[in-house]
């Protein structure tokens, strides 16, 4: 079957070296496609007028209106037609900016024969599967999928990603923390020719340095103590899918040294090893660290920057896409409703209002957590400014060691006594107050309940009861 649908298969192969032309030729004809060739561009155009193609695989320089003009005139008149570029290894930010400009992939000379057919292969096997691949995303776009969103910021950054999935290229995300980062990734991978492999995730900024190397590349029995028995890599677990290296930035210089290694030879080397394991996957990183300014430091590999940022795309923080605020707001109330096992919530004027206000240094991580909070403050189904706990989140988090509220400090029934508004009549302790108030009172009193509902540890909230001088009806029900 394979076999019958390469001698039904065309490809065009276009350069003005007629030494590569026929090196081409020959490895095409071998595995049984049939091939048309071109001298420059210009002739590509007439061939691809006269004759059906299914893929062009063309040299970028060459004169005349070149590779890039050739596939700027595929696009328009044929962008059904994949095409992959080959480029000299020095001209590969040439070849970057090609890829979103359109082409399905690149290769840089000299180029392994294998690896090219590899492409070509799954280039073609896409493009009869893609029924298949719209029933199973559910005609859902990348734009529909990924966080939400129609500012123009994400409209520009979807269609960054929707030239990028489909190529085997290494891609590096950038963006601040909270962005979405590793989503990204994952839809990378699940719109990629390599979607049925694996997704492997590897937390570069958690992972103690002393591990990282054998998380990643695995290790034999007995090569360090505790080493019991031998242990595949995450490296090796991604083979035929796609592995992201998130936080990549944190990485140490001789684990930079090893990865370089691997982008370069495509092996591993399990720790106390020397046989040399081959592994096929695409590599994605993801950092909201400068990287460049790192280079400069001499704290990141040069060399391993450029192999890691072949493309590069970079996350819109949520600062810059507001009007997608209200979209995301709805989802996320609607999802946690139903987690929560409550009847729909939604935001009232008001509260979109603060949240358009908002600067979200946490990005989208912020108002999801902010909103699921607010789910939870919510006394009905409409979300009130009073429920979304914002300005006072980091001091809600910290878990402090402080004296007792003064003993001249009134109290009024279980709330105790309210802070003093300031000039304006805000008070972010108000607001605390009142959080802990309702936490409280939705856990029955416990406090180990109320803690938990706002994401704090019991020896803060014992701090803030104190410090409110707030009065808990009957015994101490948690002690």
């Amino acid at each position: 079957m394979e076999s019958s649908k390469r001698e039904h298969a065309t490809i065009l192969v276009v350069d003005d070296d007629k030494n590569i032309l026929q090196v081409l030729e020959a490895r095409l004809s071998f595995a049984h496609y049939k091939t048309l060739s071109a001298r420059s561009a210009e002739e590509a155009v007439e061939l691809l007028a006269q004759h059906p193609v299914d893929l062009v695989v063309s040299d970028v320089k060459m004169p005349g209106m070149g590779g890039v003009g050739l596939l700027h005139e595929i696009l328009i008149q044929w962008p059904h037609i994949p095409v992959i570029l080959l480029t000299a290894y020095g001209s590969i930010p040439d070849a970057v900016s090609t890829i979103r400009s359109g082409a399905a992939d690149y290769l840089t000379k000299p180029f392994d024969g294998h690896q090219l057919l590899q492409k070509i292969a799954a280039l073609l096997g896409r493009a009869t599967d893609e029924p298949k691949r719209a029933t199973a995303a559910k005609g859902k776009s990348i734009s529909e999928v990924i966080w939400g969103g129609k500012s123009p910021a994400m409209r520009d950054f979807y269609a960054i990603l929707e030239r990028v999935a489909p190529t085997d290229v290494a891609v590096l995300i950038l963006g601040e923390s909270g962005t979405g980062k590793e989503m990204v990734a994952r839809m990378l991978h699940d719109l990629s020719p390599r979607a049925k492999g694996p997704f492997v995730i590897v937390d570069c900024g958690s992972t103690q340095p002393t591990l990282l190397e054998s998380e990643l590349f695995g290790h034999v029995k007995g090569s360090f103590t505790h080493a019991v028995r031998d242990k595949k890599g995450l490296m090796e677990e991604a083979d035929g899918g796609t592995l992201f290296l998130d936080e990549i930035g944190n990485i140490s210089p001789e684990m930079q040294t090893r990865l370089l290694r691997f982008l370069q030879e495509r092996t591993i080397r399990r720790v106390g090893d020397t046989r040399a394991i081959p592994v096929n996957c695409r590599v994605i990183a993801a950092t909201n660290s400068d990287l460049p300014s790192l280079v400069k430091k001499g704290e990141f590999r040069e060399d391993l920057y450029f192999r890691l940022k072949v493309v590069t795309v970079k996350v819109p923080p949520l600062r810059d896409r507001k009007e997608d605020i209200p979209l995301l707001t709805d989802r996320f109330l609607e999802t946690f409703s139903t987690n929560q096992n409550r009847p729909r919530v939604t935001a009232s004027p008001e509260t979109l209002s603060l949240l358009m206000a908002h600067s979200w240094p946490g990005n989208v991580r912020e108002l999801k957590h902010a909103l699921e909070s607010g789910v939870v403050f919510c006394s009905g189904q409409s979300l009130q400014p009073r429920d979304v706990q914002l300005d006072q989140a980091q001091s809600l988090h910290a878990d402090p060691v402080a004296p007792a509220a003064p003993a001249s400090s009134s109290a009024s029934g279980p709330a105790g006594h309210a802070p003093a508004a300031g000039p304006d009549g805000l008070s972010l302790e108000e607001n605390e107050h009142q959080a802990i108030i309702r936490a409280l009172e939705r856990a029955a009193w416990v406090k180990k309940n109320a803690a938990d509902l706002l994401g704090i540890s019991r020896r803060a909230i014992h701090y803030k009861i104190k410090k409110y001088n707030i009065q808990i009806p009957g015994k101490d029900q948690d002690e």
